[in-house]
């Protein structure tokens, strides 16, 4: 009997031989179903783990690109909170960089203009840089200069030559999603100026080791990182990171800010306090990152208990937010419908679809107060304050919110 090759890590290379956590067998986190596809869905495995060298946290190769890939339906301006970040990101920049209309602002996976639109509106020259002609339609329909592409180091000489050197380079919640680590960093190298800045917002993995948000781990995010891990990602390109803040967003993230080896940006005191902290949770050796699959699994059998018992005492169970996080948590706890019987989203894209794995039907929130839930399970936890006010009214019927990371809690 043959075993399959040890996996490598796509940074270093280094064989992978350490698990994080191995979240089973799971669909595509983002491909809801409609009715007629419920008999072709694919699972595959969703193991997490973390390279011995280079400490970076990664998920198995496991999918086919071209599954990932193949519909991509996500657009950052159906968001009013992504866009408000979007608008302070571009006054804070504009303000620390002197930006005017001379410079020159790119953003990499530009989507559908969401932030570049901000720096039009100032008059700075820009361009977006995006691989999803659909969302980069939408952008250019926005007074958004967009070229669609895939991003790395012979993409950024070409942009480069054509357009100049760059005086910021943006990249939000895109570093995580390419596996070409060397080549894509190595692309902001290329497309900087002598002083040109990068900025990259990831979510931070330390958040998701100490609060237990496993459920932000899925397929199409390859990599869950650290400072300590970015700043060997840039110095391997010829980039030094020089500042770093934390951010709220998407349970905690990072943005840090890189530029040339030789550049004139002075590192500030907040990247030796977060490469402290990390060093301090172990994230700077294997230790660090063991009982992590322990302490996911205790989530689990909490909230199976918690289901367990609503359902023993007769109550029902829906839940809101037909978001990714909440398809992973549901399959890895085995909960189906009709376990939940629900799920409540916003979106219209959704609404009539099944979500991946667990089946269990979309529907619009104004459909709530006909099912009268005693219990909604609120899957985005991220944006449960924002939840709970947009929907009040299930207290009418005496209806309860329940949170369940880190652990399962009946607000």
């Amino acid at each position: 009997m043959t075993h399959a090759p040890a996996p490598h890590c796509r940074f270093c290379h280094k064989p992978l031989v350490h698990t994080f956590v191995d979240l089973g067998l799971s669909p595509l986190a983002n491909r809801n179903l409609g009715p007629d596809e419920l008999m072709s869905e694919r699972k595959y495995p969703l193991i997490a783990r973390v390279c011995e060298n280079c400490l970076l946290v990664q998920v198995d190769d496991s999918v086919p690109p071209e599954e990932i890939f193949a519909d991509y339906d996500y657009f950052s301006s159906f968001s009013d909170s992504w866009v408000a970040h979007a608008k302070r990101y571009c006054d804070a920049m504009c303000a620390r960089f002197a930006l005017s209309s001379k410079s020159f602002v790119a953003e990499v996976a530009s989507n559908d203009g969401y932030l570049l639109q901000h720096f039009v509106a100032r008059g700075i020259r820009v361009l977006g840089i995006e691989p999803a002609a659909n969302v980069a339609k939408a952008a250019l329909e926005r007074n958004v200069p967009t070229e669609v592409t895939f991003f790395g180091a012979a993409a950024a000489r070409r942009i480069a030559a054509v357009h100049g050197h760059a005086d910021l380079v943006a990249a939000n919640n895109v570093l995580a999603h390419v596996p070409d680590t060397q080549d894509f960093v190595g692309g902001f190298a290329e497309l900087l100026g002598s002083d040109g800045v990068a900025t990259f917002e990831f979510p931070h993995l330390l958040n998701l080791i100490n609060q237990v948000q496993f459920d932000t781990i899925y397929h199409e995010h390859f990599f869950y990182l650290s400072l300590l891990v970015v700043e060997k990602m840039m110095a391997q390109a010829g980039l030094r990171v020089f500042d770093v803040e934390e951010l709220p967003t998407h349970g905690g993230s990072l943005r840090v800010f890189a530029c040339r080896q030789g550049a004139r940006h002075v590192p500030t005191d907040r990247v030796e306090a977060i490469r402290f902290r990390e060093q301090e949770a172990g994230l700077d050796r294997l230790q660090g990152y063991e009982g992590y699959a322990d302490r996911v699994a205790r989530v689990r059998t909490g909230f199976r208990k918690f289901v367990e018992d609503a359902h023993r005492a007769g109550k029902t169970i829906a839940a809101y937010g037909a978001a990714a996080k909440g398809n992973t948590f549901l399959n890895y706890c085995g909960i189906r419908y009709p376990d939940i019987l629900a799920i409540y989203d916003r979106n219209p894209a959704k609404q009539g679809k099944l979500s991946p794995g667990a089946h269990i039907p979309i529907l619009d929130p104004a459909e709530m107060a006909s099912l009268k839930p005693d219990y909604v399970v609120i899957l985005p936890w991220n944006i449960a304050d924002e939840v709970r006010h947009s929907i009040s009214g299930i207290s009418k019927w005496g209806g309860r919110f329940v949170i369940a990371i880190p652990e399962t809690r009946v607000l």
